[in-house]
């Protein structure tokens, strides 16, 4: 029988890795991102939840009936 010890390779020797520095974000950098975000997310819930009716911006039923189970589905009544 052989020594399956004596065939073990051996493991390299650890490493030390430069310590990470995170540097933060300043505000200034991310507040446009935040308001081109809210912009979209206004619009889009407009159209999913407003699109109709009175407040109507584009005629027909062609956007009620694209955004018809987003509306059901965050709660909006359309019918």
């Amino acid at each position: 029988m052989t020594d399956h010890r004596a065939r073990a390779i051996a493991a390299p020797a650890p490493t030390t890795l430069p310590p990470i520095s995170v540097q933060p974000i300043p505000v200034r950098a991310v507040l446009p991102w935040l308001l081109l975000v809210a912009l979209l997310a206004l619009v889009t819930m407009y159209f999913v939840g407003a699109e109709q009716g009175a407040t109507s911006l584009v005629n027909g039923t062609a956007v009620h009936e694209w955004t018809h189970d987003g509306r059901h589905l965050l709660g909006f009544p359309c019918h």
